[in-house]
């Protein structure tokens, strides 16, 4: 008999901390196409299509201008309400979402896993992308923004650094997809779980520096900001961009930290859940 020649060998995963990268470089097409499955099924039969990037992120700052900017009158550095509120909505809605559908990662995706073979992370990797591409459509609307104040006479000034801002979406999403997978390991067993999840992301919102500076935040409340990983990118970004924050390097590198840890012990749990989860489900 002839022996056979396979092209492909899989074999079950034996490491707690593996990371497939050859593998995620070969299905580089399968990231492709779930990315456009993401917008194509999302935005179909919409009317407006991609314009709700803008228009969603818009209204929101127009009801926290109104709320937080008028009615309780809460400074934000002398940084035009528009551009403040904007920002933050950007970035917390690219954060909640990564969280999100990292959350259920596993839940979601549990008939495509059980069927067809593919290296797992490429999923997490799609929505990041996708949500990186929401997130510079309304990003782009920002520098509009921007220069329209600019041009009025605001006085605000972006730092060279701004150039680095793929680097803040990087660490949002390595934030919320660590923390997101931590969850999923625990709500794929305990279902109910799923809803103080979501509430929790809603009061995470006012816990984080998004519709208020760290200026504004009593002495005696400021480790709550300190604690929170997603304050230090929500500051540094606004120093980048607008050339004022609060920030200082303590914050930097607590966050740093915590993100480091939460990565590591999120592709510890995924590569420890894709091997079993499906019997739970």
């Amino acid at each position: 008999m002839n022996e056979e020649n396979w092209s492909l060998i899989i074999k079950p995963k034996r490491k707690l901390l593996e990371i497939p990268i050859r593998e995620i470089i070969r299905y580089r097409d399968l990231i492709y196409l779930f990315v456009k499955r993401d917008f194509t099924t999302q935005y179909k039969q919409t009317i407006l299509g991609p314009l709700w990037f803008i228009i969603s992120p818009f209204f929101s700052t127009v009801i926290y201008t109104f709320i937080f900017g008028r009615l309780a009158n809460i400074g934000t550095d002398g940084i035009p309400h528009t551009l403040f509120y904007f920002s933050g909505t950007i970035l917390w809605t690219f954060f909640s979402n990564c969280f999100n559908e990292s959350c259920n990662v596993f839940i979601n995706n549990a008939g495509i896993f059980g069927k067809v073979y593919f290296p797992r992370l490429v999923v997490p990797i799609n929505f990041v992308l996708s949500n990186c591409i929401k997130s510079f459509i309304q990003f782009l609307m920002l520098v509009i923004l921007f220069f329209y104040f600019v041009f009025n006479g605001m006085p605000i000034q972006a730092s060279w650094f701004i150039i680095l801002f793929p680097f803040i979406f990087m660490w949002l999403a390595a934030i919320a997809v660590g923390a997101g997978i931590i969850i999923s390991s625990i709500t794929t067993k305990y279902r109910d779980l799923r809803n103080l999840v979501g509430f929790a992301l809603n009061l995470g919102m006012y816990a984080t520096p998004v519709v208020y500076p760290i200026s504004e935040i009593p002495e005696k409340y400021r480790w709550i900001a300190y604690a929170n990983p997603v304050s230090a990118p929500m500051e540094i970004f606004r120093k980048w961009f607008f050339g004022v924050s609060s920030i200082d390097t303590n914050m930097i590198l607590i966050s740093l930290g915590v993100t480091a840890f939460l990565v590591f012990v999120g592709l510890v749990l995924f590569n420890q859940n894709e091997q079993s989860f499906i019997d739970v489900i």
